[in-house]
């Protein structure tokens, strides 16, 4: 009896000890106090830029009705989609470069992964309904009004929301089945699945095997449309005989291509990288790419369409109007 006590006891305490981690240490971008200052005024920079120029395209768009479109309603929940990734990650950065203790507590840590994957897996996924947009725009014109009616827009995009969020969801639920020992020093400057993973004290390889499986699956739903959709529009473009038709149709998808090549570019440089030849700093430097592109998303949509410029202007003549009186 005695015997089985002291076992059950041992169990207990490997238990205790397996889940005693309540808080995560980031090591951030730097440890060189000279760069903390820079650092959080580059990123709160960043930060209000990117709120600011996001929070401009949904207004703009909102507030004319020449706007009201399948094109720029995507475009409006793109920008509402990145500034979500924007504030799941920079409030969390900032507050860990300028403060001296950069604890993070697990509770938080699984919210800010939750969030994240979320917001991410979404923006995948309305990329991929953006594409589908430009090809029947330009290869199926006469037909646009129907493919692309109000319905379908909705369905896309609660589609790409309701992908965001069941993606979050399997995401939490593995994390959260982990135990973390005794080491609780993130690499990153935030919450990243594959750090965690590599923090556990579980055995995490068919979590490895799942994640991999179901985010490989959610990359091609997304890859497959935008490539056959291209592949199309440019054979489209191509028959078009004059250089003004042609030039016409590339810029009704040029800053869609722009996104969807920063957005692809991001995720190849900092997922697929062998680790043997893949710094910390480096990565570290490439995934800054998550916080950059949806800065730049509003300027490229913006400064590339008349139609959009027009808008702003027109917004901006009674507020400085108002300025002067």
């Amino acid at each position: 009896m005695t015997f089985h006590l002291q076992m059950f006891a041992d169990k207990r305490m490997d238990m205790e000890n397996q889940t005693r981690v309540i808080y995560f240490t980031y090591q951030g971008l730097s440890d060189n106090p000279k760069h903390q200052t820079t650092l959080f005024v580059l990123f709160l920079t960043i930060y209000i830029v990117g709120l600011v120029s996001n929070s401009a395209i949904m207004t703009a768009i909102a507030n004319d009705l020449k706007l009201h479109s399948p094109m720029y309603y995507f475009i409006w929940s793109l920008s509402l989609v990145d500034i979500c990734v924007l504030t799941a990650i920079v409030p969390q950065l900032l507050v860990s470069t300028i403060s001296q203790r950069k604890t993070f507590s697990y509770s938080r840590c699984i919210a800010q992964l939750f969030v994240f994957v979320g917001v991410e897996t979404t923006d995948n996924l309305l990329l991929g309904a953006m594409a589908y947009d430009r090809y029947v725009a330009i290869c199926r014109p006469l037909q646009y009004s129907i493919a692309m009616s109000k319905n379908v827009c909705i369905l896309l995009v609660a589609g790409a929301c309701i992908g965001g969020l069941f993606n979050s969801f399997l995401y939490g639920m593995m994390i959260i089945t982990l135990s973390f020992c005794s080491s609780n020093l993130i690499q990153s400057f935030f919450c990243d699945v594959s750090v965690l993973l590599k923090l556990s004290c579980s055995d995490t390889t068919i979590i490895e095997l799942l994640i991999f499986t179901v985010g490989t699956f959610l990359l091609l739903v997304s890859i497959i449309p935008i490539v056959i959709s291209y592949i199309r529009i440019i054979s489209t473009v191509l028959s078009i005989r004059s250089s003004e038709g042609r030039s016409k149709a590339f810029n009704t998808c040029s800053s869609h291509l722009i996104v969807v090549s920063l957005y692809y570019m991001t995720i190849l440089f900092t997922e697929f990288q062998p680790n043997s030849n893949y710094s910390l700093e480096r990565k570290n430097g490439v995934t800054v790419m998550y916080i950059i592109v949806p800065m730049l998303n509003p300027f490229i949509y913006s400064l590339r369409n008349e139609l959009m410029k027009k808008t702003f202007k027109r917004l901006c003549v009674p507020a400085s109007s108002f300025a002067r009186f």
